[in-house]
């Protein structure tokens, strides 16, 4: 399993488009084979401002690569430097579920 932490900070004036264009890949995402969650959350702490985390797990690589080769992750990245004030900061994780015992 591949967990992805992808964080962007968003032009506050472009914000009401980004958020457009990220629910559509949202949503075509979500129907992607291989997907196992992908959600995109506004950062709380004071001094975030426009400060979005994109959170995805995948089943395995070849699902993630699939999903930045589809039409919609394309389209979303390629407009993207419209939308954010700072180079994308994306970081992958190999994990597996824990089984807690309690």
């Amino acid at each position: 399993m591949f967990i992805i932490h992808a964080v962007m900070h968003v032009n506050p004036e472009r914000e009401e488009q980004f958020l457009a264009e990220a629910k559509s890949l949202v949503a075509a995402t979500h129907q992607e084979e291989g997907n196992l969650s992908y959600e995109l959350y506004k950062q709380a702490s004071g001094d975030a401002g426009t400060v979005y985390i994109m959170i995805e797990t995948w089943r395995d690589a070849e699902a993630m690569a699939a999903h930045n080769a589809s039409p919609h992750f394309t389209g979303f990245a390629g407009k993207a430097a419209e939308f954010l004030t700072a180079p994308l900061d994306v970081k992958v994780f190999s994990g597996e579920p824990v089984q807690l015992q309690g």
